[in-house]
């Protein structure tokens, strides 16, 4: 029986928003689940149904084999993190850790051997004295999410929570919550607007807009096989490029593009996709782009050219050594198993 359960679920305010769409989806005990999208796609009120911090307007919750939509936050045994960090300013480390247990009334042996334990897997030990002001961004963050594990709930619900992290803060604090969540072994649903985070942290993904969910796998299938062009463009960075065609005698053909197509595609205007690496300098004929290079970005051991193809702009990943100067003339292909075609009007995956 999976873990979490969420059937035809519905969120419509008041004014007759409707925030989220037949959310439908079953999880299983100890998975690492990764909702994503764009700002306003309904994935923070997904998650603050599921706690209990916005009332359910259809559908059905259950955690644990148990409906849950009835039940207060404190009853469903869910932990949540913010994206603020929401510490007590005026409590030291180990009162933040502690104080979600002194209000339980539980023994203050049981809550010392706790939180010892938790800051030691948080690597918080040499900070319990401190005040929340005292610490950086990270540690806070990471007396946060202890926090939430103390209180030794199956599913731990994580709200943009590295948003106010610095670049180099997020990628360590990304890869401490991967391995808090395989010691712990509870549920996580984590919400971001950051595909890589996405990508680096879950088991599967779930990408959602306009409060829809446009598809559900794992970072390598929502990589290699998107349904839409929503998705081929959401997750990978760079994004992939998109070109506008029209079909001519079996072939996509515009400005600066000219590539055969798959079998049994009949659509007079298509768009064809490929990511930034799948390109291939050496042009073939009847089957290559042409364009002009408009910037270019060394990045260490590969640099981005920014190509314009007769009005399309698109995004190549080449070698270091490969780069071209800007305004010089490029020729090149990518090679049809690479090559995403997408129903123009539909934007559906052909």
């Amino acid at each position: 029986m999976a873990h979490i359960r969420l059937e035809n679920v519905n969120k419509v305010y008041e004014n007759g928003f409707h925030a989220v769409h037949d959310f439908n989806m079953e999880i299983e005990r100890g998975e690492f689940i990764v909702l994503v999208g764009p700002s306003g796609c309904g994935k923070s009120t997904t998650l603050r149904m599921i706690a209990g911090l916005e009332e359910i307007s259809g559908g059905t919750l259950t955690i644990g084999g148990q409906v849950a939509n009835q039940k207060s936050p404190r009853d469903r045994g869910v932990a949540m993190v913010f994206q603020s960090y929401a510490l007590y300013p005026n409590m030291t480390v180990y009162e933040n850790l502690a104080f979600g247990l002194t209000l339980k009334g539980i023994n203050e042996d049981v809550i010392e051997q706790r939180v010892h334990r938790i800051a030691k897997i948080l690597g918080l030990t040499p900070y319990l004295d401190r005040m929340p002001r005292e610490l950086s961004g990270g540690q806070c963050q990471r007396v946060a999410v202890g926090r939430a594990i103390i209180r030794r709930v199956e599913v731990f619900l994580m709200d943009e929570p590295l948003s106010n992290l610095d670049a180099k803060q997020r990628v360590t604090m990304r890869s401490e919550i991967i391995q808090i969540h395989r010691k712990v072994g509870a549920t996580t649903i984590y919400v971001t607007h950051d595909q890589t985070e996405a990508m680096t942290m879950a088991d599967r993904i779930v990408v959602m807009k306009e409060g829809i969910v446009q598809q559900m796998g794992t970072p390598k299938e929502l990589y290699f096989t998107p349904v839409n062009k929503f998705v081929a463009g959401f997750i990978g960075e760079p994004p992939m490029n998109f070109v506008d065609c029209v079909v001519i005698g079996g072939k996509a053909a515009a400005v600066g593009v000219v590539v055969p197509l798959k079998k049994g595609i009949n659509n007079n205007t298509i768009t064809v996709g490929f990511r930034p690496e799948a390109v291939r300098l050496t042009p073939v004929e009847g089957g290559s782009f042409h364009g002009v290079v408009e910037l270019t970005e060394m990045l260490g051991d590969y640099s981005n050219m920014y190509i314009d193809l007769d009005g399309s702009k698109i995004i190549i990943r080449v070698s270091p050594y490969d780069v071209k100067p800007v305004g010089e003339k490029i020729d090149f292909y990518v090679p049809q198993e690479l090559l995403y075609f997408f129903d123009s009007e539909t934007e559906q995956v052909l």
